[in-house]
């Protein structure tokens, strides 16, 4: 293999769909949220992405057998509306192996007659607050006021955001597409269920549908404890560290991916 190749496994006529992203990114929010989605709405895998940018292994699965590292597309319909829900194991490393992959993405879109990108990630702050704020960034200043009103706060954050989270709306935009990044608020540090949540509530109030997060919110219970533990040991050791002559080193994990 060559090139980035998408195998499509089932032909589906989508009517104007949405293509909703969710890879592995920081506090794998936007994995968690992506693939819940796709199990509450039942979605539909539809095509395999493959690429030799991908690391260059295979993972071995709980039936002994391999398989290879791959991204996929999932189709659901909700609210009268075709999602188009891309997940994956990985994310390709390196700038141009990012560009090519995310063109290989679009192009499967566009030949949907696609338009509008939502892509999902998290936004580290170093902190976990009690209740995840959902930050937003968009490819066009004149439809903020429509993401607005599913309570996403815009002109917030600061950096850039890396992989394909950005690279879909950057390179979307440039054909003609319109979208948005949407962030959920976390440490950083760790794996966040309750960003997870944050991030699908606000989904759904964008794209006018109901997304049950009950199951999810149990997990996010326990990340939360999780989290609240290890902070507690981190401050601990940084009050000792203090004690004897050291200063912690600053910690600035404000980007998304």
């Amino acid at each position: 293999m060559e090139h980035t190749t998408v195998i499509v496994k089932k032909k589906v006529k989508m009517s104007n769909p949405v293509l909703i992203e969710g890879l592995p990114g920081i506090g794998l929010v936007g994995k968690i949220a992506a693939e819940y989605l796709i199990k509450e709405k039942k979605a539909e895998r539809i095509a395999i992405l493959y690429s030799p940018h991908f690391p260059h292994q295979v993972v071995m699965q709980k039936n002994g057998v391999v398989r290879m590292l791959k991204m996929k597309f999932y189709h659901a319909k909700a609210g009268g509306r075709d999602m188009l829900i891309l997940v994956g194991d990985v994310q390709a490393a390196t700038s141009e192996a990012q560009y090519e992959v995310t063109g290989k993405i679009l192009d499967y879109f566009q030949s949907q007659k696609g338009r509008q990108i939502i892509t999902l990630g998290g936004y580290g702050t170093g902190k976990a607050p009690p209740q995840p704020k959902v930050f937003g960034a968009a490819t066009h200043k004149k439809i903020i006021p429509r993401y607005s009103k599913g309570g996403v706060a815009f002109g917030q954050t600061r950096g850039g955001i890396i992989g394909a989270a950005g690279l879909l709306l950057g390179l979307g935009r440039v054909r003609g597409m319109h979208g948005i990044c949407l962030m959920g608020e976390t440490h950083g540090g760790y794996v966040d269920p309750k960003s997870a949540q944050a991030v699908l509530l606000a989904l759904g109030k964008i794209l006018g549908i109901k997304i049950d997060v009950a199951a999810l919110a149990q997990k996010a219970d326990a990340g939360e404890k999780f989290i609240r533990k290890m902070e507690a040991e981190a401050k601990k050791q940084g009050e000792l560290a203090i004690e004897g002559g050291a200063q912690p080193a600053p910690r600035d994990l404000s980007y998304i991916r």
